[in-house]
């Protein structure tokens, strides 16, 4: 049985724990729909309004959309459709839509229904004029979620290929890349397909840097990259293609360019991203008299090490603190699998910092995917506290031994210290706290 540490802050929390879970709850609402769109209604065009969007929080997007739209211009009517995860749709959870239809596809493996969504997407926007206005909801997932293979392309090369890249280790600007060259909707063809109507995306983003354009491969976006780009990335990481996908990559001119004139008219808004879900977690602990201390918000690289680095940075900063003190780091780092075990990147960097820190006293973790979901699993991350060690060690849970076999989703299961919070219809990616307490006199 887990012996409780001292409070954090005079308040209402118990715990450490409990504090840092009240940090991620608030993180979390700072980047949801519901606060995100409400104040952010176009004009109504004189034309028809499409929506059209993708990703784990498209279906939370569409539903504060109709809300709004509903309150402050309810003569304009709103069509469309978005896709999104499986089990991130309507369900009772304050996402239903009337008038935009509401999706659900695999991710992060695309499957039939997710090249489906990407033809009945197409669809919606053909046939537009020059009065009509298309808002793209785009956010992160929506790569997976909204697949249409390029021609001579099939859906089974595609899956074989996203799940090779994302088994390498390979950054998510890698991935996008090669998303983008082997689509026949991504890297801007969407919006080109809506033209001449006027296509204004708003994205929540999930990618390190929030470059708008690789925020679900970029569908409503000119490109920059190029089929070169993508074949090289897929030469460097050792992925075989067939023929026929390096026959495609060799001749493809299909994507549009930034500058084109066609997009003269778009317009683009990134409404949240990580550093605004850090952001009111910093003002929330600063409330509570903890100095805090942000690594960054776009951290990339391999989980366990980036768990290993922050450790050894919040030991030194445990010689050094005199009050709370809090780590704060945002981004999305990789995981290269060589072993069959369980687990998500936040799993990953919170066993790469529990093995570093060793029970260190005073020092409590927690990591977790911001859409609720650490990689395939049903846990949206982990925490944990000094006690654990002496709890690992007695139930004979080796941190090396898990990490060999990128197990870490079943030794934080086996300490009671797994996070699930369901879908939470947002997605900033990965949202890291580390709390350093000073040392008891």
């Amino acid at each position: 049985m887990k012996t409780p540490s001292p409070l954090v802050t005079d308040g209402p929390f118990e715990t450490p724990r409990a504090w840092l879970r009240h940090l991620a709850d608030t993180s979390i609402a700072a980047v949801h729909p519901d606060t995100l769109l409400p104040d952010r209604l176009p004009e109504p065009p004189p034309g028809r309004t499409v929506v059209v969007g993708a990703g784990k929080a498209a279906a939370a997007m569409a539903a504060a959309l109709e809300r709004a739209w509903q309150e402050h211009q309810p003569e304009a009517l709103l069509s469309g459709l978005v896709v999104t995860r499986y089990g991130h749709g309507p369900q009772g959870q304050g996402v239903e839509c009337r008038h935009v239809e509401v999706l659900e596809a695999s991710h992060p493996m695309p499957d039939d229904l997710s090249e489906k969504a990407a033809r009945r997407m197409l669809e919606a926007v053909e046939d537009l004029g020059e009065d009509d206005l298309v808002i793209a909801l785009i956010s992160g997932g929506g790569s997976a979620l909204m697949t249409l293979p390029a021609p001579g392309v099939s859906l089974a090369e595609k899956q074989a290929i996203n799940k090779a890249l994302l088994r390498s280790g390979a950054p998510i600007r890698e991935i996008n890349t090669v998303r983008r060259h082997l689509s026949a909707i991504k890297g801007g063809r969407l919006a080109a397909a809506a033209h001449p109507a006027r296509v204004l995306t708003w994205l929540i983003s999930d990618v390190p840097g929030d470059e708008a354009s690789l925020v679900a491969s970029g569908p409503t976006l000119p490109d920059a990259t190029t089929p070169d780009d993508a074949l090289a990335i897929l030469e460097h990481r050792g992925i075989a293609v067939s023929e026929g996908v390096r026959g495609h990559l060799a001749a493809d001119t299909s994507a549009p360019q930034p500058g084109e004139p066609a997009f003269a008219r778009d317009e683009s808004e990134i409404l949240a991203r990580a550093r605004d879900a850090l952001e009111a977690a910093r003002i929330a602990a600063e409330a509570a008299g903890v100095e805090v201390r942000l690594l960054g918000d776009d951290l990339e690289g391999e989980a366990r090490e980036l768990g290993r680095a922050q450790g050894c940075l919040a030991l030194t900063a445990r010689e050094e603190c005199r009050a709370p003190l809090l780590l704060l780091s945002g981004g999305e780092t990789s995981v290269t699998v060589q072993g069959d075990g369980r687990g998500g990147r936040n799993v990953e960097y919170l066993l790469g910092l529990f093995e570093t820190l060793r029970g260190a006293e005073g020092i409590h973790a927690l990591a977790i995917d911001t859409d609720g979901i650490d990689g395939s699993e049903d846990n949206a991350g982990a925490l944990f506290s000094p006690e654990d060690w002496a709890l690992a060690r007695s139930r004979g849970l080796d941190p090396v031994d898990y990490l060999s076999r990128n197990d870490a989703y079943t030794f934080f299961q086996s300490l009671d210290d797994l996070i699930v919070t369901g879908p939470t219809r947002t997605n900033v990616n990965d949202f890291r706290a580390i709390l350093v307490l000073p040392r008891t006199p």
